[in-house]
């Protein structure tokens, strides 16, 4: 299969109407995850449905209609859509290449908490997500074992005050955005009578599939706290960049809330250098300050995507040769039992490289 990679012309995708009076929790109950469904509504070919239907039952497919509503239709290289699509790469065990890539079973004390960093924990506040990427490092991660109910999140409180240390809190899943406003708003209104924290991170992908879950009361609620809020966003691509993602966005930075985004260095997807370059360019006119460019977690099923940590340092070259300080990434790789993560040096071009 040969994957377009190269520039294209970024043209903002309308909102559809269809979808246009839709609130965030029905667009996601209606995400598609039929492969059939999905192929016919794009008009890809029929002969492509065999291999997505062996990969889907082993992670299945989920994607909302907001980004359906941006993939190309009949083009099965488009570079969302390999996002989204089981293929039967991933059925091929591949050596190095495992369920739990980050250990992150031993980073686990208690349930629905991941704790491997100096003075920031994770808080699994949701087991499910709007979008099921290919590439997820959690997609055998054990949810059922990690459930916040109310037991749960008493006991994650008791952990935080038994570790003064930690004046950071990061909301992850799954998607914490998947997570009901009023829940939200009261693990808020716990954590904040904790005086040791100072910010909330929230780490999440739905804002880019399912803008509307940008609501004027999730932003007053989270510029109304007393932490130092910031949404670290999830971007691969300036495709996914839809005009309605920047509307919604727009309330957040009036209010001060820091906006970020983390992207994966994914094989046919941006592993291109005008396509990074642009990225870099489209978040910053959006008012997402480019933060992580991570190598990809080596997880099983997701071995297709990979690409070397040489080819990564040459792409990561050439964003800090043509773009500047503040635009480009760090390069990084998470790898299990360090103190941070490991962040990679570009390859040194020229500017004309």
């Amino acid at each position: 299969m040969i994957h377009r990679t190269g520039p294209a012309v970024q043209t903002l995708t309308p909102i559809n109407p269809a979808q246009s009076d839709k609130n965030w929790q029905q667009l996601l109950a209606e995400a598609v995850t039929d492969p059939q469904q999905l192929i016919q509504q794009l008009q890809l070919p029929a002969s492509l449905l065999p291999q997505l239907q062996l990969a889907n039952q082993q992670f299945q497919l989920r994607v909302p209609q907001p980004f359906i509503d941006l993939i190309e239709p009949g083009n099965p290289n488009d570079p969302l859509l390999l996002q989204v699509l089981p293929q039967s790469q991933e059925l091929v065990a591949q050596p190095g290449y495992l369920n739990d890539p980050l250990h992150e079973a031993g980073s686990n004390p208690q349930q629905g908490i991941i704790h491997k960093y100096h003075g920031r924990l994770l808080l699994m506040i949701s087991g499910g997500c709007a979008v099921n990427c290919r590439y997820c490092f959690r997609r055998h991660f054990p949810y059922q074992d990690n459930r916040l109910g109310s037991q749960q999140w008493q006991q994650a409180l008791e952990y935080l005050r038994q570790h003064p240390e930690v004046d950071e809190v990061i909301f992850s899943g799954g998607d914490p955005l998947a997570t009901p406003d009023n829940r939200l708003n009261q693990m808020l209104d716990d954590l904040e009578q904790l005086p040791q924290l100072k910010r909330l991170r929230i780490h999440s992908r739905m804002p880019v599939v399912i803008p509307q879950r940008l609501t004027d009361a999730l932003t007053q609620r989270l510029a109304q706290s007393r932490l130092q809020c910031v949404l670290v966003l999830h971007i691969n691509h300036p495709n996914e960049i839809s005009q309605l993602l920047r509307q919604r966005l727009q309330p957040l930075r009036q209010q001060g809330i820091t906006l970020l985004n983390q992207s994966v260095l994914l094989k046919g997807i941006n592993d291109c250098g005008d396509t990074l370059i642009r990225l870099s360019q489209q978040l910053f006119e959006t008012g997402i300050l480019p933060y992580y460019l991570h190598l990809l977690d080596p997880v099983a099923g997701a071995a297709h995507f990979d690409i070397t940590q040489a080819r990564a340092r040459q792409l990561a070259g050439q964003l800090t040769a043509r773009l500047p300080g503040y635009l480009v990434p760090k390069l990084t790789q998470e790898l299990a039992g360090e103190a941070a993560k490991v962040q990679l040096l570009p390859t040194q071009v020229t500017a004309n490289s």
